[in-house]
């Protein structure tokens, strides 16, 4: 009998040290919620932001007790890379990916990406993503950008990549942080064609949005 093994071919996420690691928090569960596979790569700058904003460690020798606490549930179907690995498979554009997605995305990524410095595996791996033609989302926070940064994601987005930046919508009537947070992960799934349930979509009908009063 002839017995074919299904691969594995996991989404690439990667969390820089930008402002807003609650923002990969909820990209990474509506992922595993959708049964995708996760390749994840944090910096070294992330985990001091993700300690600040969340309270947080992440350490890779125990990463998948620090990944749950994290998200607030299991890690599921995920592997962690090194940022420093540069014989980790994401490196390598004969390892299967649907795609990457940096969440969030520093300035200085974005510039390491638009200029193919390739630093660490998280921009390797983006260079890989773009070369490969895969789809990679970038979702930078930081405000207000300077003229450089609007040019090299203007350059990032002729490649085929898409610039997302961290700007919830209101018009869904969010009673709270989480529910702006979950707006944006759920466009970042959107564009990877990824189903979610993370927000309301919107129907053509004023009022048809979460309200104070829903």
């Amino acid at each position: 009998m002839n017995h074919q093994i299904t691969p594995r071919v996991p989404w690439v996420v990667g969390i820089t040290g930008a402002s807003g690691t609650p923002y990969a928090a909820a990209v990474l569960r509506a992922l595993l919620d959708a049964g995708e596979a996760i390749d994840l790569v944090v910096s070294k700058a992330a985990r001091l932001t993700m300690l600040d904003e969340t309270g947080l460690s992440f350490r890779e020798a125990r990463w998948r007790t620090d990944v749950k606490a994290f998200l607030g549930r299991d890690p599921g179907d995920m592997i962690v890379w090194k940022a420093a690995d540069f014989a980790a498979g994401p490196a390598s554009g004969t390892y299967p990916t649907r795609g990457m997605i940096i969440v969030p995305a520093t300035t200085a990524v974005v510039a390491g990406v638009a200029t193919g410095m390739s630093k660490d595996l998280i921009q390797r791996a983006a260079d890989v993503t773009l070369k490969e033609r895969r789809p990679l989302v970038l979702v930078p926070r930081e405000t207000p950008l300077r003229r450089v940064a609007l040019q090299q994601m203007a350059d990032l987005a002729g490649e085929g990549a898409v610039i997302l930046p961290a700007s919830p919508g209101f018009y869904a009537g969010a009673r709270d942080v989480q529910q702006l947070i979950d707006f944006v992960a759920g466009k970042v799934l959107d564009v990877i064609g990824v189903p979610h349930t993370l927000s309301e979509r919107w129907s053509g009908r004023l009022g048809s949005g979460r309200t104070a009063e829903s």
